[in-house]
């Protein structure tokens, strides 16, 4: 049973990380698909792009929630069912899968940055914070939001087994930074290449269909 319990949590964490708040928000608000401007990627960052703070301030907030509870929920309330530290962790990283492949979106997701926060800090609220502050920093010294994510990344599982130590959480955490990098790798030749857009510069709204009527003959 405890088998059963575990799984029917960690599928209930991705289908809440399938929840694609940037889509739902910006529909909601009467914005531009997140997934049709600027870098196309279905997150806060982007979403601020479009010029609407608060539309990016509530897409972090959820994008975040969806990471952070059902992580909190298992630690909470899953003991006596054989639920633990290790079985929160996989509730975690669903949720983020959950956001990187959404079922409800053609699995057409984010990177996952605020997720992975959200999981970070219902796991350990410490290391959440100290991830969350590398990324603070990166991105007030440099201004580009995929630096910092990249490497508030590297560091996290780092923290984790310096501090905390090795095990299931560790390794949970270490996957989960492994996919949130390869979800930028195109973010890391941008970089490379000097074109990435730098935090809060507005996209251009997505151009408007061409027509497809012949044009008028002269006569």
């Amino acid at each position: 049973m405890e088998t059963a319990y575990a799984l029917a949590a960690i599928a209930v964490g991705y289908l809440l990380g399938s929840l694609s708040f940037a889509v739902i928000i910006s529909r909601l608000m009467g914005l531009h698909d997140p997934r049709t401007y600027g870098s196309g990627n279905p997150g806060a960052t982007n979403v601020l792009r479009s010029g609407n703070k608060a539309a990016a301030i509530l897409t972090l907030v959820f994008d975040a929630l969806k990471g952070y509870v059902p992580v909190v929920l298992v630690l909470l309330f899953g003991e006596p069912y054989g639920l633990g530290a290790g079985t929160a962790a996989l509730v975690g990283v669903a949720a983020f899968i959950g956001h990187l492949w959404p079922v409800f979106f053609r699995f057409q997701g984010g990177k996952g940055v605020a997720t992975a926060a959200g999981v970070l800090l219902g796991i350990n609220p410490w290391l959440g914070l100290a991830t969350l502050l590398t990324w603070l920093v990166i991105a007030a010294f440099f201004r580009y939001a995929s630096l910092a994510s990249i490497t508030a990344a590297v560091f996290a599982p780092f923290y984790q087994m310096l501090i905390w130590g090795a095990g299931p959480v560790a390794g949970a955490i270490l996957l989960m930074s492994l996919l949130l990098v390869w979800r930028h790798s195109a973010n890391i030749q941008k970089l490379i290449a000097g074109t990435e857009s730098r935090i809060g510069q507005k996209a251009a709204p997505p151009a408007p269909a061409a027509s497809h009527r012949p044009p008028r003959q002269r006569r």
